[in-house]
């Protein structure tokens, strides 16, 4: 019998995950089996203790169960804990072990671009779960200096106030979508507003070298204005893909080669 991977949540139809993982096995000549688990939005914790008991390996956790998963892990890592979420989880003697992958995976999609984070000061727009799960890989990847804006400041504020203390060599600070101005050599868009369509106005107040958008797969206002001034972009699909490499690392003790898959 193969070894069991999967990836839960609701929906989970669109997840790429299975796909990712195959073909990471394939390259490295491995052999396991990774599935979509739709989850019922109150049924999460028995869904996962159903796959575990079943003799599952690892699961990835996507949306709207992540911090359900952070809630029930005994074993948390550094990142998982700042960020208060875990979409990687796997069992070592009983004990529930968590993750998040999620910011390393959007780090290694910039340093595959040759985008700078080293003594880099980086936008970050939205103050939301996606956001909090970033901060810390970037700033152990060097950056000096995060601006996080939300249209509503005070739970920016509030998110600084949580993490800065978790990134003692970074400065955070934060401001609201209506004070956007300055330079910065990295803008993240954060926000959902290219899934819910909605636009994203940049003021021409801002200036930015690169800009990145977490999400995939759909149009995005954020990254056409990039385009306009002819600003290096990229969507999220770098980030899926390096946050499924992460989790496979974890897994299995071997990393695939994160470009072959780009």
């Amino acid at each position: 019998m193969r070894k069991q991977f999967a990836v839960i949540g609701n929906p989970i139809e669109q997840s790429r995950s299975p796909e990712l993982h195959h073909a990471f096995a394939q390259s490295l000549g491995l052999e396991l089996d990774y599935q979509k688990r739709l989850a019922p939005l109150d049924g999460f914790e028995q869904s996962m203790q159903q796959f575990f008991d079943a003799q599952g390996l690892g699961l990835n956790v996507t949306v709207p169960f992540k911090e359900q998963a952070y809630a029930r892990c005994d074993v948390l890592t550094e990142r998982a804990k700042i960020a208060k979420a875990v979409n990687t989880l796997w069992r070592v003697d009983g004990q529930l072990y968590g993750d998040n992958t999620d910011g390393q995976g959007l780090v290694d999609a910039i340093k595959a671009l040759d985008w700078p984070l080293q003594h880099s000061k980086i936008l970050i727009i939205g103050a939301g779960g996606a956001t909090r799960g970033v901060i810390y890989p970037l700033a152990q990847a060097g950056a000096d200096k995060i601006v996080i804006a939300n249209r509503t400041v005070e739970r920016a504020t509030q998110l600084v106030a949580d993490l800065q203390p978790a990134v003692a060599g970074t400065t955070l600070s934060a401001c609201g979508l209506d004070q956007l101005q300055g330079e910065f050599d990295l803008v993240i868009n954060a926000t959902s507003a290219s899934l819910s369509g909605d636009a994203l106005i940049l003021p021409e107040a801002l200036q930015f070298n690169f800009a990145y958008e977490m999400a995939y797969g759909k149009a995005s206002s954020f990254l056409e204005q990039a385009q306009l001034r002819g600003v290096a972009h990229s969507d999220g699909y770098g980030m899926l893909v390096g946050q499924a490499v992460e989790a496979f690392a974890i897994w299995h003790g071997v990393r695939p080669a994160l470009k072959q898959f780009l």
